[in-house]
């Protein structure tokens, strides 16, 4: 089994207003960028070639936005640099 490409945890995952968790997890393996709570369950997962993710202007550095099956969470993280990197690694492979 290959080793996830990016993984992340305590990651706040918001939709909107709504915070959806404080401590989640961001795993990109196998071509696919999966979102999950922080007991494991998945909140949303797609196949990288339609996952959009860039950084905010003007909002604290420590956040990126990812667009999912139409759906735009905000990730708060450590290293958001690092994430933005791995999408666009994996993304041009795929």
């Amino acid at each position: 089994m290959r080793e996830p490409e990016f993984n992340a945890t305590g990651v706040r995952i918001e939709r909107w207003l709504r915070s959806l968790t404080r401590a989640g997890q961001v795993i990109i393996k196998d071509g696919r960028l999966a979102l999950l709570t922080s007991y494991g369950t998945e909140i949303d997962s797609a196949p990288l070639t339609s996952v959009q993710a860039h950084r905010p202007w003007l909002l604290a550095r420590d956040r990126a936005f990812a667009t999912l099956n139409g759906h735009r969470y905000s990730l708060t993280m450590g290293a958001p640099e690092r994430f933005l990197d791995a999408v666009r690694a994996a993304g041009a492979r795929t």
